[in-house]
């Protein structure tokens, strides 16, 4: 990737294949996951493409918002629940551990502030420490995993798990994410990296957790096209791309 100017206006030329690629499997926005599950509609992560992804996958009801952690890749998009505040007339369900709702608080102070602007997202900040969370008759499984050193919640709804951002899992939660039937995971390229699964290194957890099926996402271009990828993974494995939708 190269930077230019042009007539002093800084302009940037993109040499990445993944970029320039007119498959739409290969155009990656952050990394969420909207889930419903009889009556139950929530979201994992708010990134700073989570206005777009919310309008094209045509959500209209949210009960509530879990977050893995505090990167801003994760939780840029927050400020925009205020439409849901809107339509559902009610806050927003926020869940994350203590350092994801301090962050929250710094980022949108004045959504927190004694005297509000009018129009600002209400949000009611809901702390979790490892627990099974509860919302309504839904119950939801954190799994802790390390970021590198950061301590980041993956989620299990019933057969369905979601972790993302993880370089290792400790052995005390590994068995809350074994046999489901749809395990998503993130594998973020092939060559090795300080806080996220490589592309092996995500196979080989898949291998230990043992899914029906597994699904790889935060993808980075370094991972190349999304129909190279497809062919090197083993059966049952796939490569994920945004807005696909599965039935478990």
């Amino acid at each position: 990737m190269g930077t230019g100017t042009s007539q002093g206006i800084p302009v940037i030329a993109c040499e990445c294949t993944v970029c320039k690629s007119s498959d739409p499997r290969d155009k990656r926005l952050r990394s969420s996951v909207h889930i419903q599950d009889d009556g139950l509609s929530l979201v994992i992560d708010t990134g700073p493409d989570f206005r777009q992804q919310v309008l094209q996958a045509n959500i209209c009801r949210l009960d509530a918002v879990l977050f893995t952690h505090q990167h801003k890749d994760h939780v840029a998009g927050l400020d925009d629940v205020r439409s849901f505040n809107f339509v559902q007339s009610k806050p927003m369900p926020v869940y994350g551990n203590q350092l994801v709702l301090q962050q929250l608080r710094v980022e949108f102070a004045y959504a927190f502030a004694e005297e509000r602007y009018p129009g600002v997202p209400q949000i009611d900040l809901i702390e979790i420490n490892g627990d099974v969370i509860k919302i309504g008759k839904h119950e939801i499984i954190p799994i802790k995993v390390m970021h590198h050193k950061l301590p980041v919640f993956g989620y299990r709804l019933g057969d369905f798990v979601y972790i993302t951002d993880a370089k290792t899992i400790p052995d005390s939660e590994i068995d809350k994410a074994r046999n489901a039937k749809v395990l998503v995971i993130n594998a973020l390229q092939k060559e090795n990296h300080v806080s996220h699964f490589t592309l092996a290194e995500a196979l080989e957890m898949i291998e230990e957790l043992k899914p029906e099926k597994a699904y790889l996402t935060h993808l980075g271009h370094k991972m190349g096209l999304h129909h190279d990828l497809e062919k090197e993974l083993p059966d049952g494995v796939f490569a994920g791309y945004d807005f696909l939708t599965l039935e478990i």
